[in-house]
């Protein structure tokens, strides 16, 4: 949804990315928040999560080790110590959106997968699944980043409807409520999602996957400027930045076929739906 040609780069041809320090340090903050719940309730503190961040760096470092080009120059560890701080800046506001003490996760990174009637095959790693005495479940997602403005909070709940459709599918189960915690800004965005929000986002999904099935075929990908464009590791090899793209790595159809296959592909965008604008790299 955000490029078309970005997904090919990423998923098709496999082009290298460089790490990057926000995307990491919201691995390393995903990683405590995780780890802290190891503890029991009355010492999962402000301090004891901090004091996580540097074992869950080395941990991080040991099965990434690609991680120290991000601070590659930095002999006196200045923005290494910068950026660590920062991390600990986002662990500590978490307190201030929830009581970790009052709260008994039911999963913790769940690894979910279902296959549709279709037969396409969803996959996701959900954060955080916490369920009530009741048996009501509530989706969790912690976010590093600033909340988005409000005009944009439906993409943003894109993905965790995806997820709260994976559940629906898998258990039976439409989650009583999704809810992002931007760390970023301190804000905690809820939606209590129906059978029929879970519905549309199926079709979405579907659309979007014959979009893909069909630029697959006929290697029509399409680069979709944005503002995020500014944080692509690819403009190199980006049409819209004089680039030219690596040779297409797979077979496609023949060229009298390709303009019959452009037509079916528009309303499958068009049924996909616009980009979804987001906030940050």
């Amino acid at each position: 949804m955000q490029c078309p040609l970005l997904y090919r780069f990423r998923v098709i041809d496999r082009l290298p990315e460089k790490p990057s320090e926000a995307a990491t340090r919201g691995t390393l903050v995903h990683a405590v928040l995780e780890r802290l719940f190891d503890a029991p309730a009355a010492d999962r503190t402000a301090p004891r999560a901090k004091a996580l961040i540097p074992g869950q760096w080395d941990r991080l470092l040991e099965s990434k080790p690609e991680l120290t080009e991000l601070f590659e120059g930095d002999p006196e560890g200045q923005r290494l110590a910068g950026w660590l701080g920062e991390a600990e800046r986002l662990v500590e506001r978490w307190f201030s959106l929830e009581d970790p003490t009052r709260l008994e996760p039911a999963e913790r990174e769940l690894f979910v997968e279902t296959e549709l009637d279709s037969g396409l095959r969803l996959r996701g790693v959900i954060d955080r699944v916490d369920v009530a005495p009741t048996g009501e479940v509530r989706i969790v997602d912690y976010k590093t980043g600033k909340a988005p403005r409000p005009e944009y909070a439906e993409g943003a709940l894109f993905q965790m409807k995806f997820y709260a459709l994976v559940v629906w599918r898998l258990k039976n189960v439409v989650p009583r409520r999704l809810q992002l915690v931007y760390l970023g800004s301190g804000d905690v965005l809820t939606y209590d999602p129906v059978p029929e929000d879970l519905e549309r986002v199926e079709r979405k999904l579907l659309a979007l996957w014959e979009a893909i099935r069909l630029a697959t075929e006929t290697g029509e990908w399409r680069p979709r400027p944005t503002k995020l464009c500014g944080w692509c590791d690819h403009r190199a090899v980006c049409p819209e930045f004089g680039g030219t793209p690596p040779v297409y790595p797979l077979s496609v159809r023949p060229a009298e076929a390709v303009e019959a296959v452009q037509g079916r592909m528009e309303p499958a965008l068009s049924e996909a739906g616009r980009p979804v604008a987001l906030e940050g790299p």
